[in-house]
This record gives structure tokens, sequence and C-alpha cells, in this order.
């Protein structure tokens, strides 16, 4: 039966909250919009005036698709190259989803979407319908099929894995700036000592580029290697000129609604450093340079015009 103009709007006025769940899920704004868009071809194929709660049909029609694909990624990611870290989204993209709690806002931070990834994918799918969409245990025994007491025992476990991960305190926003501030003047000194000062003693630094820009195969851990690590990164050198193409700008900016440095060449993002800043220092470095997964962060960088001048231009 084709749909009418009232079921597409119905599906349109729902769009928003499916895309976010599914970024939180696949933690891929392009593989959000797939499983969206595969939810209304369900959608118009469903006999939709038999559907009595459109909202609960839909967002099970969604996870069971996220589930398949989170099933199918955890294969393919066992072949990735390197480290696979979430897709980067700068303020202000819908995406984002709702951010009226804490809990929402902390559900889609950099440094807990890195984490989700430990998860199964139930488990991730129990604690984001939870903690992020404020779903009740009755619902998501539901959209799961499970029953009321498993979405219970699955959601404390999967918010006890999340929590052993998770960084102490974070600060505010004008500490977290002036860390910056004096985390780049250390970076650019090429010396080491200022940047220990500045880290905690477990901090690490992961990044991710897909095979296609160069990035350590694994984690640097430990204040006194990730200052080292750091202090080469931000050194001046032919071959890295080579790779980025042009000079690069640091930009202060905020994606997925923490502290993040965007490396900007020739109006182009080319990295995203996610900063996890705590009282006790920098708590991690999470650097996505994929190309693949920064082409909606350029798009929403070209859309925002003019950035002012950048913290520091680079090379």
């Amino acid at each position: 039966m084709a749909l009418t103009m009232s079921d597409v709007d119905r599906f349109e006025a729902s769009r928003p909250r499916l895309e976010a769940i599914a970024y939180r899920l696949l933690g891929s704004a392009s593989e959000a919009e797939d499983a969206v868009q595969e939810t209304f071809l369900r959608w118009q194929a469903a006999d939709v005036g038999r559907i009595e709660v459109p909202e609960a049909w839909l967002t099970k029609a969604l996870t069971n698709l996220c589930l398949n694909q989170l099933t199918s990624a955890r294969a393919r990611r066992e072949t990735y190259v390197g480290h696979w870290l979430p897709e980067p989204l700068l303020a202000g993209d819908p995406m984002l989803g709702p951010a009226d709690t804490a809990e929402q806002r902390e559900s889609v931070s950099y440094a807990v979407m890195a984490l989700l990834e430990r998860l199964t994918p139930n488990e991730r799918a129990v604690y984001v319908l939870r903690e992020a969409f404020a779903y009740s245990h009755r619902e998501i025994a539901e959209i799961l099929d499970l029953t009321e007491a498993a979405s219970q025992q699955i959601f404390h476990r999967a918010g006890r894995r999340v929590a052993e991960g998770k960084a102490r305190t974070e600060v505010d926003e004008a500490t977290a700036r002036r860390v910056i501030e004096e985390f780049l003047a250390a970076a650019t000194s090429g010396r080491t000592e200022p940047l220990v000062r500045l880290l905690t003693e477990d901090v690490v630094v992961v990044g991710d580029g897909g095979g296609k820009v160069p990035a350590r195969a694994r984690a640097v851990e430990g204040s006194l290697a990730v200052a080292k690590f750091l202090r080469g990164l931000f050194k001046p050198g032919k071959a890295k000129q080579d790779l980025t193409g042009g000079s690069v700008e640091l930009h202060l900016a905020d994606a997925n609604g923490g502290p993040a440095l965007l490396a900007v060449v020739d109006g182009r993002v080319f990295g995203v450093m996610c900063l996890e800043i705590t009282a006790e220092g920098i708590a991690s470095f999470h650097n996505q340079v994929n190309p693949d997964k920064l082409e909606r962060a350029t798009r929403q960088w070209t859309a925002a015009g003019d950035h002012g001048e950048p913290l520091v231009t680079l090379f």
C-alpha cells in the first residue's frame, strides 16, 4: 500500500531521533543515514494503517537493522587497518541528538563513544536506548525481544563496562580552553617536560587513519611516552608538509560535546583531535584522521563560515 503524505510526514518527524539513535549505535554518520533510509523502506512496505504505535515500530525496525550492522561490523573491524574510532561530529550537528541531561550529553561524548566499542551489540543497544533516550526497560524489552529483567541486567553490565574506562571528573569549558592553550604551547616548544606536566600518568593516545593516513597501529600509553609522541607529532618536517598538502591551521572546536582541536588545510578538515580533560590533567587524545570519517565535519566547518584566527599554524 502506497504511503500517504501523512505517513511520510510521520516518518520524517521521527527521522532526527532515529538518526541520533543510529549514530550512537554505529559510530558512523554515513552508516546511520543508511540505516534510517532502510528503515524508511521498511515503513514504506509495511501496512502502516495497522501499526498502533509508529514510534515504537520505527525504533524497533531501526534498532534491529543496527544490531545486524554491528554484528557484521565486528567482523569487518578485525581486518581494519589500525584502530577503529567513531566519526566525530561538530557542535550543532542534529545527529548528536538530545542533550538535555548530563547522561545524554555524556553518552555521545567521544570518549564514551569509543568505549561503546567494547560492548556487545545487545549491550550497546540497551545502554544507548536507556541512557541517551530514556526508554523504559519495558519498552527496550519489546524493542529487542527480551524480558524486562534481562534488559535491566544487560544495562547494569554495560554501565559497569563503560564506567570502568571513563575518565575522572571533567573540567569546565573555560578551564579546558586554558589547558588546550597550554598544551599547544608545550607541544610546539620542542620540549618534553612541559607536556608531561599537563598529562595524567595513565594518559593514552589512539589514532585512526583507516590505512589512508599514517597512524600508529597501537595506542601510546603513559605520560612520558605520550609526551614524546606528541612532541614528534607537532614537529615540522617535509614529510608532514607533503602529507597534508599545505599549512595546517589548528582551531579550537567542540566535537561530540567536548573540547577538540581541528586540523584544517585549505578549508578542509584534515584531522580532529578530541581531548579528555580532567582535573588531574589530559587523560586521553583520540585522533581521527581517516578522510572517510571527516567529510561531514568538513561540510559543517565550511557551512559555518568565518572561524577567526587559528590558535596555531603548523608546518
